[in-house]
């Protein structure tokens, strides 16, 4: 089952995230909308805001996206960075919150990078603002991952931004055949890096094609990032991965507040709280908005458990 959803089933569900008339007619099945409110709790600011501080209460930190990505807009990108403002105006109706537990994740070309003009600096401007403002809310910012073309733009500009925001992170995809190297520039200079899998299409020239070498890869990377002098964020559902972040946590000496699980809103919930209860750092990843349709159509290419649970519930 795993080399067919691999080889067929993921890449055909990764083509259809792009596809413009799959989501035109999947956003009018009411179906489809309630199996979407696993993955995002809703389309509104109350909505992320009630999302928020039921985690927090279970004793979780957040991470949280305004979904959207791939704008060519500019009044589009400037909505997203007026939505990211009102978010972290908004938090101090969740007090109390204890310490780094607000995250805010943000992609670049939502905020402007691939505008025909001037889109990296466009971006990089936006970025600044919100992270001027997660300064004030006592939230911290990370810059998301997207497909590897726009990596070495990003990464510039999450150097740029960590000159006068050094608590700005960013995601490094396992899958992708340069990442050992850009986990240790990062390591060495003391960033915060999520580390995920990878959820894009990708040729093999770029990224390791194979479950097995993707694993493989994942955890080289992570050793590299416990090494070094950085904070990483293991971003996994994995049960071998996350055995094996713990292991590597006790082989370099790192305390438990040096080092997080990252988890997607509405995976794995049980294991959250498990890991959490047992005095691990864990970080629920919460989207919201009304961008959801890609977002939600990576969750299902990412294993065949949450196309199963898509499938079985438009069959009841």
């Amino acid at each position: 089952m795993s080399t067919l959803f691999d080889s067929v089933l993921r890449p055909t569900i990764i083509a259809a995230a792009r596809s413009e008339r799959i989501k035109q007619a999947s956003q009018r099945w009411s179906t489809t909308e309630k199996v979407v409110r696993r993955f995002v709790p809703g389309e509104s600011l109350d909505d992320v805001l009630t999302a928020i501080r039921r985690e927090l209460d279970d004793g979780l930190a957040v991470t949280i996206d305004f979904l959207g990505e791939d704008t060519v807009d500019e009044s589009h990108a400037d909505a997203t960075v007026a939505a990211y403002v009102a978010l972290l105006q908004a938090m101090p109706r969740l007090a109390p919150v204890p310490p780094g537990s607000l995250e805010v994740s943000l992609k670049l070309t939502a905020l402007g990078q691939r505008l025909p003009e001037h889109g990296a600096k466009i971006a990089e401007e936006n970025a600044r603002t919100i992270a001027e403002a997660a300064r004030s809310a006592g939230a911290s910012v990370t810059v998301d991952a997207e497909d590897h073309s726009t990596v070495d733009e990003r990464l510039a500009v999450v150097r740029s931004l960590r000159r006068d925001f050094p608590d700005v992170g960013t995601v490094l995809q396992a899958y992708l055949r340069r990442t050992e190297d850009d986990c240790a520039e990062f390591a060495e200079s003391g960033a915060r890096i999520r580390l995920c899998k990878g959820a894009y299409a990708e040729p093999p020239s770029v990224a390791y094609p194979d479950r097995g070498q993707v694993d493989e890869a994942y955890l080289r990377c992570l050793r590299i990032l416990m090494k070094g002098n950085g904070y990483p964020m293991v971003a996994s559902h994995d049960p071998t991965m996350i055995e094996a972040a713990s292991i590597l946590a006790k082989e370099f000496d790192r305390a438990p507040d040096t080092w997080e699980h990252q988890m997607l809103y509405g995976i794995r919930s049980d294991e959250q709280r498990r890991l959490a209860a047992a005095g691990a750092r864990v970080r629920v990843y919460i989207p919201y908005g009304t961008e959801w349709y890609g977002y939600f159509v990576r969750r299902l290419a990412e294993k065949p458990a949450n196309l199963g649970f898509f499938l079985r519930a438009l069959a009841g």
